[in-house]
């Protein structure tokens, strides 16, 4: 199986490399235009409103004037940023974006012009690494972006990103591990066909596709959430949030270079969306019971299964833009080191031990279930009981202590958990109050001595 398809994908001529590499630049574009226009409407609908419906049918057109409108729209750049870093930035993110596709499966074998080839550009025994490789590139455009501006909210907002990359990569890579284990495999085609084999419930046969967000449901939840803060999304947007930092590491870019970020942010939603869908929903497999019927599990109808998981996953990050409000970095952070990464490190162990007994026979008899049990209680003790009583960090009792002053070091800032703000005392002082019997010169006199 392995030998075969590699024979298929070092089989293609030159020019259907070259078809399909067109296919996938212009599917893109394509994408994102309709993604612009979809998520607008979306959440106008959440929101009672009407969305786009000025220009071309149901408003179709107004994502195409906005693109055209960035790329003709004056592209300045300030007068101390890094001239090419400044310019180099976007076209990493950009190239980044696309270049992650080349790996994801649209769909199966199928017959181009008289040779049969797949709808995948290539694939690599380690193609997943290869998509979260990328992936770390297109940070570098986030980063270096922030750098080069000169600017203090672009720079916060690339630390930022810096931030959250680390945290949330190491959850999405965790979160694959499982994956890698019981499909024995890191090529996206290979993980793909392993989802197909149909889930048996003893000597019973349900017909149901294993595919892995079924089978290992914390990993795609962890990978869910991860997949939202490494893509910048709502309510993970802490690298360009406006209401902190104007745009983040987006504020001192306009125009073409502008366009490059907007593009990117909406093709690696897709992205995310793909490796999902390739991972955990069987790729462009049809679901149940579709599966059943065999021209509806294969050929160009793959394709048609691919879009429609990866549009739903899109639909995911929409709800989630339209509902939920931004979070403050500090949640942020302890979601990522608290909680997804211990997690994903507990369920990649049990994993381990789950494929281990099954192999060595550990799961038989009742001294399994005994030691089950008692993992069982333990952990529900541990959840139930074994936290604190309150979420507040060690020390704050220490920092309490005395009057807290919002403007101690220059800046304002918010008080700590169990910390509280003096009393607000009068601007104007007791001298300063006029009783309808006082003469004017007395008013006069005040006024110069509160003055002086």
């Amino acid at each position: 199986m392995n030998i075969l398809e590699n024979q298929i994908f070092g089989a293609d001529p030159w020019w259907i490399v070259l078809i399909k590499v067109v296919m996938i630049f212009v599917l893109l574009l394509v994408w994102t235009i309709f993604n612009v226009w979809y998520e607008r409407r979306v959440v106008a609908k959440m929101q009672h409103r009407l969305g786009p419906i000025m220009n071309g049918p149901f408003g179709l057109g107004q994502a195409l004037a906005d693109g055209a409108k960035l790329i003709l729209k004056e592209d300045f750049r300030p007068t101390k940023t890094d001239r090419w870093i400044f310019n180099l930035a976007p076209l990493l993110t950009g190239t980044a974006a696309f270049t992650a596709w080349a790996v994801i499966p649209f769909g199966g074998e199928v017959r181009m012009f008289g040779h049969t080839t797949r709808l995948q550009l290539t694939d690599l025994p380690v193609a997943v690494l290869f998509v979260l490789a990328i992936a770390s590139i297109g940070i570098y455009g986030i980063v270096l972006a922030g750098w080069a501006s000169n600017s203090t909210y672009s720079l916060l907002g690339s630390i930022r990103s810096t931030a959250q990359m680390i945290s949330y990569e190491v959850a999405m890579g965790l979160a694959l591990v499982a994956v890698f284990m019981f499909s024995s495999s890191m090529s996206t085609s290979q993980i793909v066909e392993a989802q197909a084999l149909p889930i048996r419930l003893g000597d019973f046969n349900t017909g149901i596709p294993g595919w892995y967000a079924l089978l290992l449901f914390p990993s795609f939840i962890i990978y869910a959430i991860s997949m939202v803060g490494e893509t910048n999304r709502a309510p993970f947007d802490l690298p360009e949030c406006e209401s902190e930092l104007v745009s983040g590491y987006l504020t001192e870019y306009s125009g073409f270079r502008y366009a490059m970020y907007f593009l990117a942010e909406y093709i690696n939603m897709a992205t995310v969306s793909a490796v999902a869908t390739t991972l955990f929903l069987g790729g462009y497999r049809a679901p149940w019971p579709f599966n059943q019927i065999a021209f509806l599990d294969s050929g160009w109808f793959g394709v048609l299964w691919f879009v429609i998981k990866v549009q739903l996953l899109i639909t995911v990050f929409v709800w989630l833009r339209g509902t939920l409000p931004r979070f403050r970095y500090d949640q942020f952070m302890h979601l990522g080191w608290k909680w997804l990464i211990p997690i994903s490190l507990v369920w990649i162990v049990a994993i381990s031990l789950l494929r281990a007994g099954q192999n060595e026979g550990w799961f038989r008899g009742p001294v399994f279930f005994v030691v089950l049990g008692v993992i069982i209680v333990g952990l529900l003790a541990f959840i139930l009981f074994g936290g604190r009583k309150d979420d507040e960090p060690e020390g704050v009792s220490e920092v309490t202590e005395g009057d807290f002053d919002a403007f101690a070091g220059g800046y304002p800032v918010p008080p700590m958990p169990g910390q509280q703000l003096p009393e607000l005392v009068s601007v104007v002082p007791s001298t300063l109050a006029y009783p309808d019997d006082n003469p004017a010169d007395e008013r006069a006199a005040t006024t110069n001595g509160a003055d002086s």
